[in-house]
């Protein structure tokens, strides 16, 4: 019979399986967690995003409602016709009582170059160009600025674009959120 020594010194092979199946355990349990993490990141973001550019549509479509935003498209009913229109902007008219609409931007501030201000003269507002969005916001999940849209005459659940105007948005993904509901459906 083979005695051990004192100065050897490891593991036993059973030792080693307990260690490595613990291991394992560990492993499998945090996976699903940094997962879930994941999602709710990015979910969190794409609910940011979409509540961004709905936001700046309906600012859009509140201004072009009191006339401020000049000359529209007929079929457009006062929406904006793509989303680089949020971004490009839109000439202001000018408004009794020296602003567009009561809003309080750094344009209106006199800060040269802030978002929304044209250039040009401060003083005069047939130059004024109002911006709604600094940049059209990614998809999280898509990783683009390639929205799906809907206009006013679209059916709400439609996939295609009818083009009069964009009166919503949602993402182009595939993937389902953690109760079903796609994401496109947000």
């Amino acid at each position: 019979m083979k005695r051990r020594r004192p100065q050897q010194r490891g593991m036993t092979l059973i030792e080693l399986i307990v260690a490595f199946t613990i291991l394992i355990l560990l492993t499998t349990m945090a996976v699903p967690l940094a997962r879930n993490k994941v999602r709710r990141e990015k979910e969190k973001e794409l609910r940011l995003a979409l509540r961004e550019i709905h936001s700046a549509i309906d600012k859009y479509k509140d201004m072009a409602d009191k006339g401020q935003l000049g000359q529209l498209k007929a079929d457009a009913d006062g929406f904006p016709e793509t989303l680089e229109v949020l971004v490009d902007g839109v000439k202001v008219t000018g408004q009794p009582g020296g602003g567009a609409g009561g809003l309080m931007g750094p344009q209106q501030r006199g800060i040269p170059g802030a978002p929304g201000q044209a250039a040009g003269s401060l003083s005069d507002s047939s130059e004024k160009k109002m911006r709604f969005l600094r940049r059209l916001p990614k998809d999280p999940f898509t990783k683009n600025t390639d929205w799906g849209k809907r206009s006013t005459r679209d059916d709400p659940k439609s996939s295609a674009w009818g083009g009069q105007n964009v009166f919503a948005v949602y993402s182009k993904t595939m993937e389902k959120a953690a109760d079903g509901t796609p994401y496109a459906e947000w």
